[in-house]
């Protein structure tokens, strides 16, 4: 690392998201995630931590008509993609002088038998101003609809925060809730996450996403 810290910027924050392959990029001030559980706050992640960058990628609109195990496939290629971009910023911000950790898109650790990831991405991405959490749970954006997939960096680096997005995508919708097999976003307060779960399979020793409809029948799943 060099002796002394380069100036570093949110718009070259940015800059080196966009040289990596992400397609958009929000920051998140680190203070902003009061809320989130102890241990998944970023500060607990990297000390010291004062930012957060975002990384999105859109999935290709193709995927919401393909089987299980086609669209488990194409999603864990996007996954990868996705924490070799977050790697790639974090070796750029460290060579600035600063502290910098990626945030894997599959990353996280097991409690009580269930994934948990280091950080809430769709959250980080809400706070970043990329998009809203809609009805379904799934981070949504104007331009993207909710096939944006994500991974972030956090950095002890003072970035300048975007804006949260102002628009709504469900005032009036259920049609997601009404496709849901396992009645997982009944309750509008709390995701079942154990319902969800139901159809995340182990097929050849491999995991199987088995149903992804609240994404495929959203009207806005392909932005507005």
């Amino acid at each position: 690392m060099p002796k002394t810290r380069i100036e570093l910027t949110g718009e070259i924050a940015k800059e080196y998201g966009l040289a990596a392959g992400a397609t958009v990029i929000g920051i998140a001030a680190a203070s902003d995630f009061a809320s989130a559980p102890e241990g998944f706050q970023p500060s607990d992640v990297l000390e010291g931590c004062r930012s957060v960058i975002v990384l999105g990628v859109p999935f290709p609109p193709e995927a919401l008509s393909l089987s299980a195990p086609e669209y488990t496939e194409m999603r864990n290629a996007i996954l990868t993609k996705m924490t070799g971009i977050a790697k790639d910023v974090e070796k750029r911000i460290k060579a600035d002088g600063y502290k910098a950790k990626a945030i894997s898109a599959s990353g996280g650790k097991f409690i009580e038998g269930k994934h948990w990831g280091t950080i809430s991405l769709k959250h980080a991405a809400e706070l970043a101003g990329l998009g809203v959490i809609a009805r379904n749970y799934l981070l949504t954006s104007e331009q993207y609809g909710n096939l944006l997939w994500l991974s972030a960096v956090l950095t002890d680096a003072a970035l300048n925060p975007d804006e949260k997005a102002q628009y709504t995508f469900c005032d009036g919708c259920n049609i997601c809730v009404e496709a849901c097999p396992s009645g997982a976003l009944d309750n509008p307060a709390s995701f079942g996450r154990k319902k969800c779960d139901q159809f995340f399979k182990i097929v050849d020793k491999k995991l199987e996403i088995q149903c992804f409809a609240c994404r495929a029948v959203c009207p806005h799943r392909f932005g507005k």
